[in-house]
């Protein structure tokens, strides 16, 4: 019996970032037709070489704020579309908050359109600081709304209130995921996140930065299986009544994580400490029962086995002249 799952056309804004290229990669490995929309502010091209020659995939250089129209049958999106990095966000905070809220709204519009299902990437950023461990989802969040990272949070958060306005309403089938930390291939090592951070450094023989005293505390998923749980909100059923966080509880502080990293990378490096950014998270870990329950989904690749895949892919990545990563031995200004 043929067990292949139907195609179906498919969406994906924020494509050529670090967690759209592999999910783009994923879906046409279903056997589904993809197309990518990005705006190329933070995805790269690089992250989307093994996939351009696909005949079931097809590239839409656009910004999600000035959507083209399209005339193709669409059954799923996915939005994507933001920087996610606190460099890449605060480096334009009016365009990272309309990118959150009109691109969003462009994309449910579209969705409305083509009755497609769409899938939107939020954020464990919606929590803040929280005062909360772990998080679950009915945590409302202690968010600063006027603080340097509102502009993503803060748009996150108007995003999802969009996506649930149109569900209410029955103009669109949405669903909403609570993206928590995730790392592995694809990452840019300048975007401030402290697995790129830390791997970098680590590679180039620098000290790794530390920012506070590094006990604050960080769940890190690997990007296969958030990929995993975000195809498996798309794809399930009966439409959730409010958001799902998708990460792995496992919880580390951010010193054992640069032991751990300095170990896969075999440097023996003395951190550097510098004070803790304005609103910078102190603990970190989702809370997945709600995933675990509707979407039979729980990470399956312990931290240590995602390194020994991540960071042999950085090391590639600092060999090559013009790297993205060149100039990311030099630590982030503000880490994640």
């Amino acid at each position: 019996m043929d067990m292949t799952p139907l195609s179906s056309t498919i969406l994906v804004a924020g494509g050529a970032g670090f967690i759209g290229s592999h999910l783009c990669e994923a879906l046409l490995g279903q056997g589904h037709a993809v197309i990518c929309v990005d705006s190329f502010q933070t995805g790269r091209r690089e992250n989307l070489s093994a996939l351009l020659g696909h005949p079931r995939f097809r590239l839409v250089e656009a910004d999600v704020e000035d959507l083209p129209p399209f005339r193709d049958r669409l059954d799923q999106i996915y939005n994507l579309a933001s920087p996610a990095s606190p460099p890449a966000y605060q480096a334009d905070p009016v365009r990272t908050m309309m990118t959150n809220v009109v691109g969003t709204n462009n994309l449910l519009a579209l969705a409305e359109q083509t009755g497609a299902r769409l899938l939107q990437a939020s954020t464990s950023e919606v929590y803040g600081d929280p005062e909360v461990h772990p998080q679950p989802e009915d945590y409302a969040g202690h968010v600063n709304c006027n603080g340097p990272r509102a502009c993503y949070d803060e748009g996150k958060r108007a995003a999802e209130a969009l996506c649930f306005d149109y569900l209410r309403a029955g103009r669109a089938e949405v669903r909403v995921a609570r993206i928590f930390n995730t790392y592995g291939p694809h990452m840019q090592c300048d975007d401030g996140r402290i697995v790129s951070n830390f791997i970098c450094q680590a590679l180039s023989g620098q000290p790794m930065t530390i920012y506070g005293n590094g006990e604050q505390t960080r769940s890190l998923c690997y990007v296969s299986d958030m990929v995993d749980g975000l195809i498996a909100l798309m794809e399930v059923a009966d439409t959730p009544d409010g958001p799902v966080n998708i990460g792995n509880p496992r919880e580390f502080t951010i010193l054992e994580l640069a032991d751990l990293i300095g170990r896969e990378a075999a440097t023996e490096l003395s951190p550097v400490f510098r004070p803790l950014p304005k609103d910078d998270p102190r603990r970190r870990r989702p809370d997945i029962a709600r995933a675990r329950a509707l979407l039979g989904w729980a990470p399956r690749v312990p931290l240590e086995e995602g390194l020994k895949k991540t960071v042999p892919w950085f090391a590639q990545e600092l060999q090559r002249p013009l790297a993205a990563c060149g100039a990311a031995a030099q630590p982030a200004k503000v880490p994640q």
